[in-house]
């Protein structure tokens, strides 16, 4: 049994947890095997995701230390296991859903990202969001387009004026 120094360790290291991380994600891990377990953390720690079991009642408390996490209340029961992520949004609902492909398990109960609810039934909508660079790239790529085609288009503008006048200017020399 955990002394009352240990768990306040627990819910500090919990608490730290929270506060660096933009998305925090619950699942369900009943009925996994250690192996498996150990598989699922491998994937989560190639997506730069940090994945903890802990005490139900000991991410409560972190949480209700901190405060804006009372829609994930709910969902703090049976076996869980939480993901947490500071920059990639989306990854760990990407692994969770590649990995559900494959062996069911475990189950993707809520998610809290950016203060916004996301319930067991969105999963695929959380896994098809970009990320962070994807965003970025396209915001790029939607601001570059408008600049090369006045671009191009005053350069073609340009070439007809210049060989207009040329041709006038020819025309004249006669």
């Amino acid at each position: 049994m955990p002394t009352l120094s240990e768990k306040k360790a627990v819910v500090e290291e919990i608490t730290e947890h929270l506060n660096s991380s933009n998305a925090v994600y619950v699942t369900n891990y009943n009925g996994m095997s250690v192996a498996d377990m150990g598989k699922l953390r491998g994937k989560f720690r190639e997506g730069n995701v940090r994945f903890k079991v802990y005490k139900n009642t000991m991410i409560k408390r972190a949480m209700d230390t901190i405060g804006g996490y009372e829609d994930l209340y709910p969902y703090l029961h049976d076996q869980n296991g939480f993901a947490f992520v500071e920059e990639e949004l989306a990854a760990p609902a990407k692994v969770l859903k590649d990995y559900i492909k494959d062996h069911n398990k475990p189950g993707f109960k809520a998610a809290l990202i950016d203060g916004d609810f996301y319930g067991e039934d969105q999963l695929d909508t959380l896994a098809a969001m970009k990320s962070k660079n994807e965003v970025i790239g396209d915001i790029i790529g939607l601001l570059m387009s408008p600049v090369s085609n006045v671009v191009s288009g005053l350069q073609a503008q340009g070439e007809t004026i210049a060989g207009a006048v040329k041709t006038i200017a020819e025309k004249g020399d006669e």
